[in-house]
């Protein structure tokens, strides 16, 4: 009886992969919970066209490397797992970077040396060390997926507002009349920051108020 019980508390308590995939997207979203990846947060979240294809690339590179982590997991030494984590990483951001050459010229100069430094983008090495190397191929897909799109979601976040208010547009679409006066500081390195602090505080507000509900 006593071992029934045990055996379905520890079912309980075992994360689903639903749970794997919104902690991403909330509990512990990247940006908003961990602020993790402030490198491109910052510098390329200037329009939300740049901020969205930073965040699918780095979404791609955490799916692609979270799976083939976890597939390997048990045939890398741990002596060297962090080499071979850099070293998987890199090949899917070789293949982003070429992938967005390809479609556009002009989005692969914006986002500049922002893709290569994907590689050493903290969320998809932290990622790979604490979960993919550590779990199933599903539950890894899971959690890049999750994290992924969290990470998406805040980048367009700070990319639509500081776009919005720093040119009165959204993807380059006319949002304000022509008499709206732009806050030019939007577009600028320090807009970054002050967007950022806005969205933390308004994401914690709402942790809170649903914390104490």
């Amino acid at each position: 009886m006593s071992a029934g019980i045990t055996k379905n508390t520890e079912l309980k308590t075992t994360p689903s992969s639903t749970d794997e995939f919104i902690k991403g997207l909330w509990r512990e979203n990247p940006v908003f919970v961990q602020v993790l990846g402030m490198c491109p947060v910052l510098a390329v979240s200037n329009t939300a066209q740049n901020a969205l294809a930073m965040g699918l690339a780095t979404a791609f590179v955490l799916l692609m490397s979270n799976i083939l982590v976890a597939s390997l997991r048990n045939f890398i030494p741990k002596q060297v797992r962090i080499a071979s984590f850099i070293l998987i990483i890199a090949t899917f951001v070789t293949i982003v970077d070429y992938a967005i050459q390809a479609i556009s010229v002009d989005l692969h100069k914006n986002l500049g040396a922002f893709i290569s430094l994907i590689v050493v983008n903290c969320l998809i090495l932290s990622r790979a060390e604490a979960f993919a190397s550590k779990n199933s191929i599903g539950k890894s897909i899971m959690d890049a997926l999750g994290m992924g799109l969290g990470f998406v979601f805040a980048l367009f976040c700070l990319g639509a507002v500081r776009e919005l208010l720093g040119n009165g547009t959204i993807f380059n679409i006319e949002i304000f009349p022509g008499s709206f006066q732009e806050w030019i500081i939007m577009i600028l390195p320090a807009g970054g920051f002050f967007t950022l602090a806005l969205w933390l505080l308004l994401f914690n507000f709402f942790k809170s108020k649903k914390a104490q509900v």
